[in-house]
């Protein structure tokens, strides 16, 4: 595909086959025209399709509605080992992967994939990184795929990041063994927001983080329970007042729990996040 070609959404079924590439796992699925890609380099490739071969995301994978190709870096090491690190420069604990090994993995990530990073990304799973949010997951889901680096040990030299011009993204401020879980999470996280994979994409219109909120409370059968009923408001049929009422608690719980997120909705809608509202009320002024 020419890097002048707009990204195709469209699901034409091409064909099926097996790859022969290293460790591409996901295989006898159909290829669809324009399906979104992910492409993980990573030392555990047996690791995929872990979480993502089950429930939608797994369903939508064998229906071709995307693609995993998880790439060895091992394959990639020099020596009878295979030897894909070495120790930090300067001294220190652990190890650290090899540029020029991670360069050749990276080179046949990128075989068939547009230069344009805003249609195809390049990102390393680093504690480091830009914090990975919805918006994040909404953005990936509209390009053509995604080149993800999942590191280990100490992480990756930092010349690699220089010279591919590869963004940093975390999963939060913690660390893990590896960049896997991350990437998995990452993916999941994308891949439900494509076209055709939930089935009603309305139901990720209201979910947490789409407006800038976290979500209201759910309620399901049986209208009591162990003492609890299910707010009466909820039962009456006035879709105006449900609504009103879920916008109500989503704005109240966003404000509790999550200030920064509440700071940044309020200063989006030139609100004063420091207003006390009424319990019983809204917690923004309706016009």
């Amino acid at each position: 595909m020419g890097e002048d070609t707009p990204p195709s959404r469209s699901h034409g079924r091409l064909t099926i086959e097996v790859s022969a590439r290293p460790r591409d796992l996901i295989t006898d699925t159909p290829q669809l025209k324009g399906a979104w890609c992910a492409r993980v380099i990573t030392l555990f490739p047996e690791m995929f399709p872990g979480v993502l071969g089950g429930s939608l995301t797994g369903k939508a994978l064998h229906e071709g509605l995307w693609r995993l190709e998880p790439i060895d870096l091992r394959v990639f090491g020099e020596g009878k080992h295979r030897n894909v690190d070495d120790t930090p420069a300067g001294g220190g604990a652990g190890m650290v992967l090899r540029p020029d090994i991670l360069a050749r993995a990276i080179r046949q990530a990128q075989r068939g994939a547009p230069a344009d990073r805003a249609r195809w990304p390049v990102v390393y799973l680093s504690p480091r990184g830009r914090p990975f949010d919805q918006a994040m997951a909404r953005q990936f889901s509209q390009t053509e795929g995604i080149t993800l680096i999942c590191g280990r040990f100490e992480g990756i030299d930092e010349r690699v990041i220089e010279h591919f011009g590869i963004e940093e993204i975390s999963l939060g401020d913690f660390v893990m063994t590896g960049g896997e879980i991350a990437a998995q999470a990452l993916i999941d996280a994308t891949v439900r927001l494509i076209p055709r994979v939930l089935g009603n994409q309305a139901s990720t219109e209201d979910e947490s983080f789409s407006e800038g909120l976290l979500e209201h409370p759910q309620y399901t059968k049986p209208s009591h329970w162990e003492g609890r009923a299910i707010p009466d408001i909820l039962l009456s049929g006035h879709h105006g007042k449900i609504d009103q009422w879920r916008r109500d608690m989503a704005e109240r719980l966003t404000k509790q729990r999550r200030p920064d997120l509440w700071r940044a909705y309020c200063a989006a809608r030139g609100m004063d996040p420091e207003d006390d509202q009424s319990s019983e009320g809204a917690l923004t002024k309706r016009e």
